[in-house]
This record gives structure tokens, C-alpha cells and sequence, in this order.
């Protein structure tokens, strides 16, 4: 059983308060791109076989300034939000067709996984062009020197 997964069998009818918790190796990120566990917590209302839920994912990546290559980490907080049935409840087709939204899943009665979700949203929050800090000055580009140390001894054009 995932450790990013609900547990519906011991999830009572109503609204719950969830807290889950893994490595970023069990959520099919590169345990070396991110430090410490991915969390969530999420607010589950459990109505029948139906299931709701929103809350948020928050991690930290480790990421590489594109001026100065200077590794840093970078936290990361997405909301998700999943609706879900119990699979079989409808027609096999209109299931399929659901489960390519966003949104909506199927379980299976016993757990409902949410570890492709999050890492889809932690891995969408992530810059393009990371910085290590906004006004970071980068790496001259004649020596190579780091200007966020000092000026480099290169003369000026």
C-alpha cells in the first residue's frame, strides 16, 4: 500500500482531517532533486462510495540557479483537489473518459492513491528558470567568477 494513499476502509462517513507523508522516491521523484518528504493534507468528505478531496502538497526541491549554478532549495505548495467513485458504479467507457480529467478517479473501495496527482502538481510548480535569489548577479561571463561573491578582476567594456 502506497504511504500517499487514504485509507477509505477506515474512513468514516462525513468530513475527515488527513495527513499523509512520503519520500520522494515513492512518489517517482529523483530523491537527489528533492529534500526531505513530500506532505499533504487534505479535508476527505466521505459521502457513500463517493469521496472528495482538497487540501494541499508541499515539498522542497533542490534546484540549480540558472545565473550563478549555484544549487538551493526551493519549497514548493500546490492545492489539489480529487472527486472519486467507486469503480464499477458506471459504464466502463464513461469511466475511462472521467479518469483522463483532472479531477475525477476511480477506487476500489479499499484506497484511494494519490501519488501521480501530487507529483503532477509539485513537478508543474516548479520554475522554468529557477534563481537561487532574485537579485542573483550570476557568473561572469569572461572568467566565470561568481559576482555574487564580489566583483571578478575582469576590466570592464
Amino acid at each position: 500500500m502506497s504511504r500517499f494513499a487514504i485509507d477509505l476502509g477506515s474512513l468514516r462517513q462525513g468530513r475527515t482531517l488527513v495527513e499523509l507523508e512520503a519520500a520522494a522516491q515513492e512518489m517517482d521523484l529523483p530523491p537527489d532533486g528533492w529534500a526531505g518528504p513530500v506532505r499533504g493534507a487534505f479535508e476527505v468528505e466521505k459521502t457513500g462510495e463517493k469521496v472528495t478531496v482538497r487540501g494541499s502538497v508541499a515539498a522542497t526541491a533542490r534546484l540549480e540557479c540558472v545565473r550563478c549554478l549555484a544549487e538551493f532549495d526551493f519549497p514548493v505548495q500546490a492545492p489539489l483537489e480529487v472527486f472519486a467513485e467507486r469503480a464499477g458504479s458506471g459504464r466502463q467507457r464513461d469511466e475511462e473518459a472521467l479518469e483522463r480529467d483532472d479531477y475525477m478517479k476511480f477506487h476500489d473501495g479499499r484506497q484511494l492513491d494519490l501519488r501521480a496527482n501530487a507529483r503532477e502538481l509539485l513537478l508543474l510548480e516548479l520554475p522554468m528558470g529557477p534563481r537561487c535569489r532574485e537579485d542573483c548577479r550570476g557568473l561572469c561571463p569572461r572568467c566565470g567568477a561568481d559576482l555574487n561573491v564580489g566583483p571578478c578582476g575582469c576590466p570592464r567594456a
